[in-house]
């Protein structure tokens, strides 16, 4: 099959701050691989967690090396071309691509969207969350209020772990229950919160009726989620600290649910993976993403079905989206019929 490797620039249309800094535009991947006349698509984005780092640079450099390494292969080949890709220790974001685009040229192929080769219902997919970043009191509102003239928002996520401490974390997530007072509330720290921190605010939350804390510690400080749960009132899931399947064995004693980002786990088939492992250690599931286009976040809702909480809300934000997918009804994030991903190049919006 033949690779193509394209990056393109999508910019915010409000800045995302959360408790590492501030994002306003990334520069993100668009892969092409084309066999037998038929083209599949998919998308790498750039993402940091601590000392993890996966550039756009760093991603496009292994992308090329991979275009005369991947030449005799098929799509269709998927479980040979992984062991490839982890053999040459390929980050997973260049691997969320690949896999994005294999599967999108197997529906393309037989002419059926993911969800429905998975067996999959459209019709039990939950809302998704959108994201309200770190902000004064008075910005948050606005920001707030903003969401809700764009869409029909049902549930607001809130970053917190303001480096100015918690009395900035609480000031603000009052002022966004006072703007959105019908709206169930969802808390991330993105690792923010010291454990003691990260224990007083959980059962503060608890109090004002939030329905989960994310990533409440840093990643790293895994071991410390023993005490947390003990002491924490809500349901704790983790983002920073779970990236593939390997991962949940050892968190499953200690918190609720993960959050699933392909650009982590390295695509759809690792994500597959996650979701039942996650089931078999009685573990919620969510779906995120980074600053991603509707190209990756419409390949995260072909498996929408499997979660119970979704946050794919980053291509919503994009004032640039070269690309149309996935619909936005009734809050929710739903693939169209289109067979593979259901994405197509939208001259108008690039």
């Amino acid at each position: 099959m033949q690779l193509e490797v394209k990056i393109f620039t999508v910019n915010k249309r409000f800045p995302l701050t959360i408790s590492r800094g501030t994002t306003a535009q990334t520069t993100n991947i668009w892969v092409k691989i084309l066999h037998d006349g038929i083209e599949g698509w998919g998308e790498a984005s750039p993402f940091g967690v601590g000392t993890h780092s996966q550039a756009t640079a760093v991603i496009k450099n292994h992308l090329q090396q991979l275009i005369p390494v991947l030449q005799p292969f098929s799509p269709l080949q998927r479980q040979q071309i992984e062991q490839i890709l982890t053999q040459k220790q390929v980050p997973s974001s260049a691997r969320a691509a690949l896999d994005m685009a294999m599967y999108d040229w197997l529906g393309k192929r037989v002419g059926l969207p993911l969800w429905q080769i998975w067996g999959l219902d459209r019709n039990v997919i939950v809302p998704t969350s959108v994201t309200i970043g770190i902000n004064s009191p008075a910005g948050a509102r606005a920001r707030a209020q903003d969401w809700l003239k764009f869409m029909d928002v049902r549930l607001f996520k809130v970053k917190l772990g303001n480096p100015d401490g918690i009395d900035a974390d609480q000031q603000m997530l009052l002022a966004v229950q006072q703007e959105a007072t019908d709206l169930e509330l969802f808390v991330d720290a993105n690792g923010g919160w010291s454990l003691e921190d990260a224990i007083y605010m959980c059962n503060w939350l608890a109090d004002l009726g939030i329905k989960y804390v994310e990533q409440p510690l840093p990643r790293g400080q895994e071991k410390s989620l023993v005490e947390l749960k003990q002491k924490s009132p809500l349901p704790i899931f983790v983002d920073e600290s779970c990236f593939t399947s390997s991962d949940i064995p050892h968190l499953a004693n200690y918190v609720d649910g993960i959050n699933i980002k392909l650009m982590k786990s390295g695509g759809l088939t690792e994500a597959m993976r996650m979701v039942h492992t996650a089931r078999a250690y009685g573990l919620q599931v969510m779906f995120g993403c980074y600053s991603d286009s509707t190209l990756a976040n419409t390949a995260a809702a072909q498996l929408a079905p499997l979660a119970d909480y979704l946050d794919l809300d980053s291509h919503l934000n994009l004032i640039d989206d070269p690309f149309t997918g996935a619909l936005v009804q009734e809050g929710r994030i739903i693939p169209n019929d289109l067979p593979g991903l259901g994405v197509q190049y939208s001259e108008l919006s690039a």
